[in-house]
């Protein structure tokens, strides 16, 4: 069976001047604030563009396959791409064996039952068409043929050790992100929480964005996403582990989304925003599958562990706290992210940009039908204490720029209700 080897991957630390870079000689003198950081950039192969599934058949030969697993969910074939994603498959010579047994925020029970299917078939590379829930689950699917024990033993950094098949991956949204990151979100359904999986082995070898398959989500979908794709710029644009790298396709993705997402909403039907949204999301995947993310998505984890609620719309809610919270500590960057935004920031001071840049990200979710609080989503003051100590366990709060304590993310979790 074809196998893509994991390589080595740490979070990354903040940027930092490094001494004795120079062999020999004397070294020039450079202020440590200028000296360049070194920086990784994980990436699949990206295929990009109306049509591009078309591609499909030929990119899972390229991985060796020959009887490739295809995961998504009941939308999604009920739209009709899976089948289309099937008919390019066995154009080209593959028989596909698919599984579309995955919900909305992929449960651990669902991983099991789909690896379980994948052993018995005999299958090999891995293909997901759908949302992030059907990507994430495919990559739960791809951890365990490769490796031991259950799904929920790889939480955390950098777990998964061994070799994993090659995985395609297809979204049909356009926010998540995963279909080219870094990580793998399941949830823990005894103990109600979302757990993080995340690591260089965890990115798709191959990406196929293809912005037909956008305009069959359905309305509040899209708006989730939309709002997943603008969190994911934000907050790794300011992460502690933000590269320059990262920076350009954290800037364009939340230029993307604020001027596009309205559009899709109002005009379903337009390629125009419908391409733009897509390359949003592509490009805020990108962003933090490199620079990782904040207490947004660490908080919003926990709510969708507790209540399967959708991720975007929690994040949404909880994002504009979560930015006047973090610009006490980095006020300088959301001047360029409210730039971007379309927002004119020129000499406004860092956290009264931040603010401005909030406002407009609450506009935006009152504009798409984002609740204003928690409590609408069934978040209750009861709930509060058991979110804010689940949430110091997640992956994505140590690279927040500003540090948390338990009574911090308690008082943010209160702010959003």
């Amino acid at each position: 069976m074809p196998v893509s080897t994991p390589a080595p991957c740490r979070v990354p630390a903040p940027a930092m001047a490094h001494e004795g870079a120079h062999g020999g000689g004397d070294a020039p003198d450079v202020a440590p604030h200028e000296a360049p950081a070194v920086a990784k950039f994980h990436a699949p192969e990206v295929v990009f563009g109306v049509g591009s599934l078309v591609e499909a058949g030929y990119a899972a030969a390229r991985l060796g396959a020959r009887r490739p697993f295809v995961v998504t969910d009941p939308g999604v074939l009920e739209a009709g791409w899976a089948d289309e994603l099937l008919a390019h498959l066995r154009e080209a010579g593959l028989e596909p064996v698919l599984w579309t047994e995955v919900t909305p925020n992929p449960k651990d029970h669902e991983v099991r039952r789909a690896w379980q299917k994948y052993a018995e078939e005999r299958a090999d590379v891995i293909i997901a068409i759908g949302g992030g829930s059907c990507i994430d689950a495919a990559k739960g699917v791809a951890i365990l043929s490769g490796n031991d024990g259950d799904i929920l033993d790889y939480a955390g950094v950098d777990q998964v050790t061994r070799p994993i098949p090659p995985m395609l991956m297809i979204p049909s949204t356009s926010g998540t992100g995963a279909d080219v990151s870094q990580f793998c979100i399941v949830t823990d359904t005894e103990r109600s929480v979302k757990i993080t999986i995340m690591g260089r082995a965890l990115v798709p070898d191959i990406s196929i964005t293809d912005p037909r398959l956008l305009t069959t989500m359905p309305e509040d979908l899209n708006a989730a996403t939309g709002l997943d794709a603008l969190t994911h710029g934000i907050e790794s644009y300011v992460s502690l582990a933000h590269n320059p790298l990262a920076d350009i396709h954290a800037l364009n993705a939340v230029g993307l989304v604020c001027e596009h997402l309205r559009d899709t909403m109002t005009e379903p039907l337009d390629p125009g925003p419908r391409a733009k949204m897509a390359q949003a999301s592509l490009q805020a995947g990108l962003a933090f599958s490199n620079a990782i993310l904040g207490a947004t998505h660490a908080m919003s984890h926990q709510v969708g562990g507790l209540l399967d609620a959708p991720h975007g719309v929690v994040n949404g809610v909880l994002l504009p706290h979560v930015i006047r919270y973090n610009a006490r500590a980095t006020p300088d960057r959301f001047v360029e992210l409210a730039r971007r935004a379309g927002l004119a920031v020129a000499g406004v001071p860092g956290e009264e940009a931040a603010d401005l840049l909030a406002e407009h990200v609450r506009r935006l979710g009152d504009d798409v039908g984002v609740p204003r609080g928690l409590r609408e989503l069934g978040v209750t003051e009861d709930d509060v204490t058991r979110l804010a100590s689940t949430t110091l366990d997640d992956a994505c709060l140590t690279t927040n720029p500003r540090s948390a304590s338990l009574s911090d993310v308690h008082a943010l979790f209160l702010e959003a209700l």
